[in-house]
Formats: structure tokens, C-alpha cells, sequence
């Protein structure tokens, strides 16, 4: 599996809970799919992950079925199709658009006030027309969409978020990218995948190790591979928790200690002990750690 399908698969794992998040998930996908016209909508796409989830994701921002949908066990390229006028002018209706209009389209941004509804958009465009490199070979992230206008109002959202972007032209559509290490390490983590984002940043360090490396560093390395593989095993715990219902009903210290591991999966144990409220000692927080992982293994 290539790095960016292992970055759709994580993506997919997070539940759809808020109605305005799934419509404007929804809305980055038919901003960035293959075609989005007036007489059809037509999203093609490889990813299992993202195959399972676009089916729900529809229904759960308009009760709206697929006209087409790929077969069971069908493998490769996956067309889901609407060609139904009266879905197709919810669609137009829902997002600010005239019904059966066919003029280059732009973002409403009425649907994307809200941060976490400018991530759940900027997610489902990268699931549906989002690619990121293999970081062991290059930094590089992109949405690639057909809309110029879509291509000149995108960045003005991820510059909202923090995120500066460039942009080219490629074979008639329009590129938003990422090239930074640390940006694409963040924009990752914001989005929804923060075991890759750990990927990106341990693939980096490997990297500047290897340019000035010498046995002092390399012990250095490896005890910063411990540090990230057990980040990385602390965050999909809780994720898996989050997703099996748990998280809410834990201890509010448990809760606080996941909550900041999420939000900083590249801190050190002491950076994150000394950030709690009140600070605690790093063996302190290491036992809360433990514990949530513990919890996990039977969630």
C-alpha cells in the first residue's frame, strides 16, 4: 500500500458525527472529484478506505444513495455516479448553486465558517482528489481540482488555517500544494492523520541523521525511534478508544492527557507533562499513558 493510500485509510477511520462537518466533507469531495456538472456527479477513486466511507458520508449529510456504485470485491478504480436530476439539484440547492448550472464552479465559503468545517472540507477534497509523496522519497502534498475557481478560493481557507500554499497548472486542472516537511507534518495531524504525520517527521529526522551521522547520533536516532513508535502507538489507542465510544466516559485527567497527545504527536513526554494543568511529572503522565493503552487493548 503507497504512503498516501496508508494517509486515506487514516482519514477514513474518523467518525462522521457533526452534520455540518459531513456537509462540508461532502462539498470537498464534489469540488475535487473527477466531475461534478450538471447532469452528473462521477467520484472515481482506488482507495478502499475511501470507497467504504463515501456511501455514509452521503447519507449522512442528505439520505442520498448513489445512482451507480461499485460491485461487491470489485477491485481498482471505483466509479460512484449520480445522474438522477432531482439529487443533483439537492446538491446545487444544498451548496448555493443553481440546478443544472454548468459554469466553472467556486467554494461558498457559508459552508466552511467554522475551522473544524474548513478541515473536514479540505479532507474530503484530499480523499477525493488529494495526493501525498512517499516521504522517504520527497515532501510533497496536493488537491487537484478541474474548477479554477475552486483552485483560487482554496488556498484562502488553508491560509485561514495556517497553511501557505503554491499552486501549478498540470494537464488542464489546478494544483494546491505542500512541499515543506514540517507544514505537511502539520497539515496531516490537522486533517485527521497523525500516525502518518509521525511517519513524515520520523522519515525527516532519518534523513538529517543520515547527512551528519556518527555513532553519538546514531544512538541519539535510535532512542528517538522509541520515542516516536510509542507516540505512535499512544495516538492510534486513542483513537481506537475515541472510535469504540470510550474516550467520553473516562476520568477527566485521562480525557485532558489524550486530548493534548492528539493535538501534539511530536512532543516529548516531558514537553507534554509540563503543558497539563496543573504540570505533572513526566512519570505521572507516562502512567496515564499507560493506562489509556491498556484500556484499548479491549476496546
Amino acid at each position: 500500500m503507497t504512503f498516501s493510500a496508508r494517509v486515506k485509510e487514516e482519514l477514513c477511520r474518523r467518525n462522521i458525527t457533526k452534520k455540518c462537518c459531513a456537509l462540508a466533507e461532502c462539498y470537498g469531495v464534489l469540488l475535487f472529484c473527477s466531475s461534478w456538472t450538471g447532469q452528473e456527479l462521477r467520484v472515481v477513486t482506488e482507495s478502499d478506505a475511501f470507497a467504504h466511507r463515501l456511501p455514509q458520508l452521503f447519507h449522512r449529510a442528505f439520505r442520498m444513495e448513489f445512482d451507480r456504485r461499485p460491485r461487491s470485491g470489485e477491485t481498482g478504480k471505483r466509479v460512484f455516479l449520480i445522474q438522477d436530476g432531482a439529487k443533483l439539484a439537492l446538491l446545487d440547492r444544498t451548496y448555493g448553486g443553481e440546478p443544472g448550472q454548468t459554469v466553472s464552479r467556486t467554494v461558498n465559503f457559508a459552508m466552511v465558517e467554522e475551522d473544524c468545517c474548513k478541515l473536514a472540507f479540505c479532507r474530503g477534497a484530499f480523499l477525493a482528489g488529494g495526493a501525498v509523496t512517499d516521504p522517504e522519497k520527497d515532501y510533497h502534498l496536493e488537491w487537484t481540482t478541474s474548477h479554477i475557481g475552486v483552485s483560487r478560493a482554496f488556498p484562502v481557507i488553508l491560509r485561514e488555517l495556517g497553511f501557505e500554499t503554491k499552486q501549478a497548472r498540470r494537464k488542464g486542472n489546478y494544483v494546491t500544494y505542500i512541499k515543506q516537511s514540517g507544514k505537511l507534518e502539520d497539515m496531516l495531524t490537522a486533517l485527521g492523520a497523525g500516525v502518518c504525520a509521525m511517519e513524515v517527521m520520523t522519515a525527516r529526522i532519518e534523513k538529517d541523521l543520515r547527512n551528519g551521522a556518527n555513532r553519538q547520533v546514531n544512538c541519539d536516532a535510535a532512542n528517538l525511534d522509541k520515542v516516536v513508535q510509542a507516540a505512535q502507538e499512544q495516538i492510534a489507542a486513542i483513537e481506537r478508544l475515541e472510535r469504540a465510544g470510550m474516550l467520553s466516559s473516562l476520568p477527566e485527567k485521562l480525557q485532558e492527557t489524550a486530548r493534548l497527545r492528539l493535538a501534539q504527536p511530536e512532543s516529548t513526554l516531558a514537553e507534554l507533562a509540563g503543558q497539563l494543568d496543573p504540570p505533572v511529572s513526566k512519570s505521572c503522565l507516562n502512567h496515564r499513558l499507560r493506562k489509556l493503552l491498556a484500556l484499548a487493548e479491549n476496546a
